[in-house]
């Protein structure tokens, strides 16, 4: 879907958002610019948008600044963009930036639409977007699928949910950071639904870890586990990518262990409100404190193997 010829911005000018060769770019703003943060940003940035940058760290800016984005000095100024995206860490971060006293909500110029790409709570991203409805900025939330590597390549998935008018005029800007978007509903649907994939994701990486730890306490190379796992029906474009890590027992952060607890957290609390049993992931649930609890905060989450075999009495070696 193309992008409209011109946006209504709530303080009364019409922006272009349309190219000189009449494709999706625009002045886009990017709000938090950690690993994923930049991968998304550095996306629109290649697609030939103008994006400014704005991070609490401002160094974390610099890789974006040589792509060709231009950092601002306060969120404020982020409100001269068109459209603005943020990714931070957690709920009360996502509050600060668009409600605080220095947030977008609060500047004199404010953007035409927040699009928020942070794994939240249903509840704060209902809270921000009845905040941004009555500052007259429309707000949707576009959590999205995949690690800083994931996206690089193009091959991350987004699913949004906000008004369908909202959705559409966003659409374009989704495709250029992921390779497909799905708009999931009109209201906070897309939370729970990015919170049931960290779920699953949780589930799946603890149910390979005692499987591969049984492999090989039993005898079995792990490499060669793998191989064959991967080379069957059960194998998945994402176990086969992140083999080489458990191979090699290299836990350098794509998803840290805590961002899985606090998904966790959520993903369980909002099955406990809707009283949805989940046994499994109730237990990994705990297997991830335990995995905190031995110092694997800061490790990719892929680490809880490590918790897995020295829970078999094995000290696992790189291959």
């Amino acid at each position: 879907m193309s992008c409209p010829a011109w946006i209504d911005h709530p303080c009364g000018e019409r922006r272009s958002c349309e190219s000189r060769q009449g494709g999706a770019v625009a002045t886009l703003g990017w709000l938090g610019t950690g690993r994923m943060g930049a991968a998304m940003a550095g996306r629109l940035i290649d697609a030939g948008n103008e994006v400014l940058v704005w991070n609490r760290t401002k160094a974390k800016t610099d890789p974006l600044v040589d792509k060709g984005a231009r950092v601002v000095d306060a969120i404020a100024d982020l409100g001269a963009a068109d459209i603005v995206f943020i990714m931070v860490s957690a709920s009360a971060d996502l509050e600060q930036v668009v409600t605080g006293p220095e947030g977008l909500l609060a500047a004199a110029q404010r953007p035409n639409i927040i699009v928020d790409c942070s794994t939240v709570s249903a509840d704060t991203s209902a809270h921000v977007r009845a905040a941004a409805r009555d500052a007259g900025v429309q707000f949707l939330a576009a959590p999205v699928s995949g690690n800083p590597h994931v996206v690089a390549e193009g091959e991350a998935v987004i699913v949004a949910s906000g008004p369908t008018e909202t959705y559409d005029a966003v659409e374009p800007y989704l495709e250029q950071v992921a390779k497909h978007a799905v708009h999931a509903g009109t209201e906070e649907q897309s939370r729970l639904v990015k919170l049931c994939h960290n779920l699953y994701l949780g589930m799946m990486v603890q149910a390979l870890v005692e499987v591969t730890t049984l492999a090989e306490k039993g005898g079995t190379d792990r490499r060669a586990f793998l191989e064959f796992l991967n080379a069957t029906v059960l194998g998945s474009d994402w176990v086969r990518k992140r083999t080489p890590d458990l191979v090699n027992l290299d836990w350098t952060p794509t998803f840290t262990t805590e961002l899985l607890r606090k998904d966790f957290d959520l993903g369980l609390g909002a099955a406990r409100e809707l009283e949805v049993p989940m046994a499994v992931g109730a237990t990994v649930q705990q297997l991830i404190w335990s995995a905190i609890g031995i110092g694997l905060r800061e490790e990719d989450f892929l680490s809880l193997y490590v918790q897995q075999a020295r829970g078999a009495d094995m000290t696992p070696e790189p291959r």
